[in-house]
């Protein structure tokens, strides 16, 4: 059955059957929809401009971007930046950054983006505008938010949400005291003068403190928050997930399907390992012309554990997220 037609099968099934979806293991996620060419990717993050053309920007090599028309045929299509902005160097030796988050406010592209070194919360998120979207036009606007060795958090996996009532929020984190968010300054992109406090979203405190990745979105009157639980990073031997709570405030409290505080380990699953797909996150949430569709990486159990690129539907009838 060609990714085309399984998505509009899946469109048209009855609630009931689709709650049937809800995985009870493993076995029962979705594999990602078929996508071609150019797909070794991470952390991907995708928008759709008004001409049709799909942007897909990642991590590595000065955020490296791929195009597509249709979704499903990828191509490289060079990188957001050319020469490195000064200050990168400050946070990674590398002067290469991370974990892009693009989209379209105000009459132009914002990306935000991390930089940092593997492990170290010595970081900081980005900001770049650009009024195409495309290499080599992104003015990169400097330092939005950053963290310290001394920090109990660390500023890295940036995502901008819009609220309703205009008002704009950015959720960051990474391992230490976990998920974070900020009120941002539609005006500048950077943090809103009149709040500036950092508040917590979820956290581990007991065990593994491995969430980072966070994507908020809000539909059905209830906001979702969409994190990376465990370990990235390490090929066949990744354990990454995708989990998400909901809330009815933008800054929580939120929860899971069983009632647990995602600051108190909570999360319900959305996309687990399973099969060649292993440690799927890193993801994002793009509202395209025919639903929610999850975007994320994966590592390739039949392919030496290379991180590639996964594309799903998601489905709301349940009230929580289910992917197809």
């Amino acid at each position: 059955m060609s990714r085309t037609t399984r998505r509009r099968t899946l469109a048209v099934l009855p609630a009931a059957l689709l709650l049937a979806l809800v995985p009870g293991s493993a076995s029962a996620y979705p594999n990602p929809g078929t996508v071609t060419g150019d797909i070794v990717v991470h952390d991907p993050s995708m928008v759709r401009t008004s001409s049709g053309q799909y942007l897909l920007y990642s991590t590595g090599d000065k955020l490296q971007l791929r195009t597509s028309t249709d979704r499903t045929a990828f191509g490289r299509s060079g990188s957001a930046f050319g020469t490195p902005p000064g200050w990168w160097k400050n946070y990674s030796s590398a002067s290469d950054p991370w974990a892009p988050d693009i989209s379209f406010h105000g009459g132009k592209y914002l990306m935000y983006y991390a930089v940092s070194s593997f492990g170290s919360n010595t970081s900081a998120i980005g900001l770049a505008g650009s009024t195409t979207g495309q290499p080599g036009s992104w003015t990169d606007y400097g330092t939005v938010y950053t963290s310290s060795s001394s920090s109990d958090y660390n500023a890295i996996d940036p995502n901008l949400f819009v609220d309703d009532d205009g008002k704009w929020w950015l959720s960051f984190g990474s391992w230490w005291t976990g998920i974070k968010m900020i009120r941002i300054d539609p005006a500048s992109g950077k943090q809103y003068a009149g709040d500036t406090a950092r508040r917590s979203l979820a956290s581990r405190p007991t065990g593994t403190k491995a969430v980072e990745a966070p994507t908020v979105v809000k539909r059905n009157g209830y906001y979702y928050l969409f994190a990376s639980y465990d370990t990235c990073c390490a090929g066949t031997s990744s354990t990454y997930k995708v989990k998400v709570g909901r809330a009815a405030s933008v800054t929580g409290p939120y929860k899971d399907r069983n009632g647990v505080s995602m600051l108190s380990n909570g999360g319900t699953p959305v996309l687990e390992s399973h099969g060649r797909y292993i440690g799927p996150g890193g993801q994002s949430v793009l509202a395209d012309s025919d639903g929610d569709l999850l975007v994320y990486h994966y590592y390739d159990g039949q392919d030496n554990g290379t991180p590639k690129l996964g594309v799903n539907l998601l489905n709301w009838s349940s009230g929580w997220p289910v992917a197809y």
